[in-house]
């Protein structure tokens, strides 16, 4: 909604008896430290991510049970606007007002009973960010702290915006060095008297960012503190004490390009009592430790969480869950606080369901590891050594000396998907990814792709139904057969599965199969007192489980991909639950969309949609249509410059676009407008609004042309197979 309609709007919902600031007594936005520790208290509201301060992601609501819940339906949606691209956050709701974030970090407020729009903020993100982030422009959600919210947009930058009006007061850049890819796409986490925010992009480039974490004053956004999570190149000065004992834990060798990695990209949590703000940080960078030199250490503070004071900025302790992470297995899942009982006596813990399989349940004030079992199955590690804190690796964790398939892939057992925590039934409800990656050392293993961006010199790929050996074997060099790979399990090797566990007996209590055999990214849970757990899927239906046993209740089908957590909020008497929905994230690298996803009938439209009690059917998007390839210019390039081209595209566009339907473009199908001006695209930004800025830093005119020509030959491949077809949908 264009900014000067605003004041119209909001006029005609005060007309219409919409309330904007919907609580008596009370302005828009008023979350404070007592109304949080209070949370329990005011079951209507929604104040965090994770509802509350512990981050549980349940609700002590419970209107809707399993005496009813059948019943629930559709109450309203709201469209989040183009462009239709994954949606990650979970809506905040206080005192009648829902808020939440989308693509490139646009901010949304509307009025929780009706999902009428009160405002909408365009952060205006620079256009050059959209390149950075690893896994789509998404944007994990809002915080909102007296009267403020709080969101930071794709190109790093942190905005306090008015929350009855969704004015700016305040934008700060948070990034240090816009020479290195980085971006943001997590959300800012209140601590004391600070708002923090991290960053990422561990994956990306020659050898990642350097991982960093700033405190910024609520009202004015001065810099407060900057706590870097890995040192600088040998031979730079330490920014911070702790860098000092994390350098002897790198390889003096390593060159300034290497930057080391250990982002933080989501997954804080605040403990008020202790002062202590605690995150995970991201992977080590590269993924081959060999690259940085002979010496094979733990590289610290990577793939770790971290306790630091929110006041000083100061660490209070850090537990590393994978030293010399190799895997991409960052700790940067969802972190909950529960009391739970540990040898005979209650402790306050934070716990994880870390990327690499295993659970991790920490004192909250020390950091001692309680707990560590794994899971999902892993063959990477045999077990944490509860002595040391440390995995136990397998031979199968060796991809160095031959391509591997390891159990949990680089997408994790568990990644940022949210799980919840019921204090009523004391269990942790786990969105599992019980899949492996092939790991192929591509400098070594012989085939012609040397590097591909987000993965450096490695390569980690899924035996899903895509999994192709021979042609895996012609780009990246020999790899298993998925015979020889399926005989590891007697379930297919890629799953999706909700799974209940018991963190204090450290067990599975029930589970259920959500995805099988396909890489589907279903959504995060939500668990209430009603004995319910809600989780949607990829398949575009939102299920309803018997927190205590497992049981199926219900299934409401939406037409559109569910990613994100639910949530739930009462206005009067009435108790909604609602989702963000949209496909998208990591998947749009991983290539096509998944055919078990309802964007592969629907269109991408990413909404919020709330349901309530006797509600009635979603309203499904229009259907998909997926255009039939336009006749192809002539291809006038070489066969070798068709091979170089092929290899340019797996290594810098891949992540992004993939052949067949998906949320970026099919280049192969490319009217004639946009083939007349590819060059331009690729090279000078010519449609950078829509996120794909210039890549004239990486690829040369040469390289653009061979790209150019590998697409018109895969153009004319599709455009052939098409006219020769005698289905309707290739002959418009």
């Amino acid at each position: 909604m264009p900014s000067y309609a605003l004041p119209c709007r909001i006029a005609l919902l005060l007309l219409t008896g919409v309330s904007i600031a919907a609580s008596p007594g009370r302005p828009a936005g008023d979350v404070d430290a007592a109304r949080l520790k209070n949370a329990a208290q005011e079951p209507q509201n929604w104040f965090a991510g994770g509802r509350d301060t512990d981050g549980t992601y349940y609700s002590p609501l419970a209107t809707i049970d399993s005496s009813n819940v059948a019943t629930l339906g559709f109450a309203w949606d709201y469209d989040l606007g183009s462009p239709q691209r994954g949606q990650e956050a979970t809506p905040i709701v206080i005192d009648g007002v829902m808020y939440t974030s989308g693509t490139w970090g646009y901010v949304y407020a509307v009025d929780a009973a009706t999902g009428h729009e009160l405002w909408r903020y365009d952060p205006k993100a620079d256009y050059k960010a959209a390149r950075n982030p690893c896994c789509d422009m998404v944007n994990r959600g809002v915080a909102i702290w007296k009267g403020k919210v709080y969101v930071a947009a794709v190109d790093g930058r942190l905005h306090a915006l008015d929350a009855v009006t969704g004015k700016k007061i305040w934008s700060v850049d948070t990034i240090y060095d816009h020479s290195q890819p980085y971006s943001s796409t997590g959300a800012p986490q209140i601590a004391g008297a600070v708002v923090v925010i991290g960053n990422s992009g561990s994956d990306i480039g020659v050898g990642g960012v350097r991982g960093y974490v700033s405190a910024y004053d609520l009202a004015s956004g001065a810099l407060k503190w900057r706590f870097f999570t890995v040192p600088a190149a040998p031979g730079a000065a330490f920014e911070n004490p702790e860098l000092e004992a994390a350098a002897k834990t790198w390889d003096s060798h390593r060159k300034p390009e290497y930057k080391g990695g250990g982002t933080a990209w989501d997954a804080f949590a605040y403990d008020p009592a202790l002062d202590l703000i605690y995150f995970g940080t991201a992977n080590a960078a590269p993924y081959d430790l060999r690259q940085l030199g002979p010496d094979q250490r733990d590289s610290l503070y990577t793939a770790s969480i971290i306790a630091l004071n929110a006041t000083t900025g100061r660490k209070a302790w850090h537990y590393q869950t994978t030293p010399r992470d190799s895997w991409d297995y960052d700790a940067v899942q969802k972190l909950v606080f529960a009391d739970i009982p540990v040898g005979g006596k209650s402790r306050a813990v934070v716990m994880q369901a870390n990327k690499n399989g295993f659970f991790y349940v920490l004192d909250r004030k020390s950091g001692e590891l309680l707990s560590a079992k794994s899971f999902t199955y892993v063959n990477w590690a045999s077990g944490v050594d509860m002595k040391t804190g440390r995995p136990v690796p397998t031979k199968t964790s060796d991809w160095y000396s031959s391509p591997k398939n390891v159990y949990p892939s680089w997408m994790g057992g568990h990644t940022w998907q949210p799980m919840s925590y019921s204090p009523q039934t004391h269990l942790v409800y786990i969105p599992v990814l019980d899949a492996p990656a092939v790991w192929v050392d591509l400098a070594h293993n012989g085939g012609p792709v040397k590097y591909l961006d987000g993965f450096f010199t490695v390569n980690g790929i899924i035996p899903d139904y895509q999994y192709d050996a021979v042609e895996n074997t012609r780009l990246y060099g020999p790899v298993p057969a998925l015979a020889t790979l399926q005989s590891e399990r007697k379930v297919k090797l890629v799953r999706e599965i909700l799974r209940a566990w018991d963190p204090a007996n450290q067990k599975v209590v029930w589970e259920q199969e959500t995805s099988d055999g396909v890489r589907a990214y279903d959504g995060g849970t939500m668990s209430t007192a009603g004995n319910l757990v809600f989780q949607g899927r990829a398949n575009g239906e939102l299920w309803v489980y018997a927190a205590d046993s497992g049981k199926v209740l219900t299934s409401i089908k939406t037409g559109s991909h569910i990613m994100a957590a639910p949530m739930t909020y009462a206005i009067g008497k009435e108790q909604y639950v609602a989702v963000q929905v949209g496909y998208g994230g990591t998947g749009i690298a991983s290539g096509p969309i998944p055919p078990t996803s309802a964007a592969v009938h629907f269109q991408n439209t990413n909404r919020i949609i709330a349901f309530k009690l006797g509600g009635g059917a979603v309203p499904a998007p229009p259907a998909r249509i997926e255009l039939p390839f336009p006749k192809p210019p002539a291809q006038t390039a070489s066969a070798a410059a068709i091979a170089a081209g092929e290899v340019i595209f797996i290594q810098e566009c891949s992540r992004c676009h993939t052949f067949g339907p998906n949320v970026t473009p099919d280049l192969r199908k490319l009217n004639a407008g946009l083939q007349a001006i590819f060059k331009d695209i690729v090279l000078r930004g010519a449609v950078a609004p829509t996120g794909m800025e210039s890549f004239a830093d990486i690829l040369s005119e040469t390289d653009v042309n061979n790209v150019h020509a590998y697409l018109i030959d895969q153009a004319w491949q599709g455009y052939k197979a098409q006219e020769a077809s005698d289905h309707p949908a290739a002959h418009p």
